[in-house]
């Protein structure tokens, strides 16, 4: 029998709605599943949608012999509350906790909580993460020196290999099955993020020491040359070496696609770039005259194409299904000082779309999302919406399940490119605030706090008016019409309200520092 492999490659990650059949994928034997999420890739960062300075052939490969989708979305406009969705299937405002996270926050999931790897090994399947996590480790105080969980092992992951937050923080290690990993018992890890440990250096204190400059909040302890947020002591045997980071991720996913080939396998592959600090292997550096962040985009989509080749090579490519999204927008100026501006040239990392990462407005959550399946899935385009989110339901529903009772919804056939019917509607978020999209029509609601990321020169959305837009005639989001279709407005807002309830009134109330 002819095994079939699922891959969901992530650099935004597919949402999937649309009512569907029950039995839309009974009749499919078990697949083995890959999501490939990609960190702060923008819609127009790839070829396949529009990027003209910036080559991408492996992604493009995936998005012109498969399904594109032109709306398909992230929950959010920032890295962990979009992850959060992705394995729960819920959306992360309704827990007050799946924000941006420190790289010492406990876990974001509860054990007890459905994930997407718990119930695809109630069907068989071997499951592992490998890359980037960002959702929390052990119970909010973690002895990095013993064995940490809660974790991705307590979720449903039964391998993992992973970093525990984001490249720009501490702790700069790999944690592998719980326990970080070439760690020296006789150089223990420290780590606090409000004080540093005596003679340590930063990139504050010791400005010399840096190969790449950052930020106030980007200046603490140093590693590689790099500064950090976030202090930490010890552990420097177990340290990463930044510009490896790509090649040490890429052998484990290797190396665990060779070894689980004969079982039904579920593997989140989780990419840091482009994400800073943008740290191309020297084997990048200057592929795109783009800088840094140019280079780091080159690189993973060279990483997605040994992928492909791994999967070709162990036969497993034939009936392969793969998704390519990401995790949120982009963004360019986030930390570090690397030339992402000075050398961007006529590129354009949000297309047509405003906004980027952190921001209500489209380019925040509107991702490329992408459906491959060789021999299945007939090559085209799709303009329904759907959400990362909706992968939970969708394989559920491929497993033979029973939709779980959770904000996912099941668009398999959608994905499987069957269908061209989608969700109906979306709620979208940045910064704890929500938006709400249903069929070409966006609201965003008014919002205290600033208008606009100074440092990062990207729109937030945050206004003291209701703003609405027509998004088939206006994807820019430049004519507001909230003012000019009053009963349009409302009648979003309703439908918004039934939603979110009293999330609304309380992030209305926040305000920005």
């Amino acid at each position: 029998m002819k095994k079939v492999v699922l891959i969901f490659v992530l650099s935004t990650i597919l949402a999937s709605c649309g009512a569907e059949p029950k039995n839309n994928a009974a009749a499919l034997e078990k697949p083995n599943i890959i999501f490939i999420y990609l960190d702060d890739l923008g819609y127009g960062d790839v070829s396949a949608y529009g990027a003209t300075e910036l080559s991408t052939p492996n992604m493009d490969f995936l998005a012109n012999n498969g399904r594109k989708f032109t709306n398909g979305y992230a929950t959010s406009a920032t890295c962990t509350p979009s992850r959060y969705a992705l394995l729960t299937g819920q959306y992360p405002w309704r827990n007050r906790n799946a924000k941006i996270l420190p790289g010492t926050a406990p876990l974001l999931i509860d054990t007890a909580q459905v994930t997407l790897p718990k119930m695809l090994r109630k069907h068989g399947y071997e499951t592992a993460v490998i890359g980037k996590w960002h959702l929390g480790l052990g119970l909010g105080n973690v002895n990095w020196n013993e064995h940490i969980s809660p974790g991705p092992n307590e979720v449903g992951f039964d391998y993992s290999f992973i970093m525990a937050a984001t490249q720009d923080r501490v702790p700069t290690v790999y944690i592998k099955d719980g326990d970080v990993y070439n760690l020296d018992v006789n150089d223990p890890i420290k780590i606090d993020y409000e004080k540093n440990f005596p003679g340590e250096p930063t990139g504050e204190n010791s400005p010399h020491l840096l190969k790449m400059k950052g930020d106030p909040q980007h200046n603490r302890t140093i590693v590689n040359g790099v500064p950090r947020i976030g202090h930490m002591k010890g552990g420097q045997s177990a340290r990463w070496i930044d510009e490896n980071m790509a090649d040490d991720f890429l052998k484990e996913v290797q190396t665990y696609i060779k070894t689980k080939k004969d079982k039904p396998f579920f593997l989140y592959y989780g990419f840091q770039q482009p994400h800073v600090p943008r740290t191309p292997h020297p084997r990048f550096v200057g592929a795109t005259g783009m800088g840094p962040r140019g280079d780091v985009i080159a690189e993973a989509d060279w990483c997605i194409g040994e992928l492909i080749k791994t999967l070709e090579q162990e036969s497993l490519l034939e009936n392969t299904l793969i998704f390519l999204s990401s995790d949120n927008g982009p963004v360019l100026d986030d930390g570090y000082v690397d030339d992402a501006i000075e050398k961007l040239g006529d590129h354009t990392p949000t297309g047509k779309l405003r906004g980027g990462k952190y921001s209500l407005y489209e380019a925040g959550t509107r991702v490329p999302f992408v459906t491959y399946w060789k021999g299945t899935i007939e090559p085209g385009t799709s303009d329904a919406i759907i959400s990362q989110m909706d992968w939970l339901s969708s394989l559920s529903s491929m497993m033979g399940e029973e939709k779980p009772k959770l904000d996912s919804e099941n668009h398999m056939n959608l994905l499987l490119g069957k269908i061209n019917e989608g969700r109906e509607d979306v709620v979208l978020e940045a910064t704890s605030r929500t938006a709400y999209r249903h069929g070409d029509w966006v609201l965003i609601p008014p919002y205290p706090g600033p208008k606009m990321f100074l440092t990062k020169g990207i729109e937030t959305g945050n206004g003291d008016e209701y703003q609405l837009y027509n998004l088939a005639k206006d994807v820019s989001q430049k004519n507001n019409l909230a003012e000019k279709m009053p009963e349009k407005r409302d009648e979003m807002m309703e439908r918004f309200l039934t939603i979110v309830g009293d999330a609304y009134e309380n992030t209305s109330r926040l305000r920005f520092d």
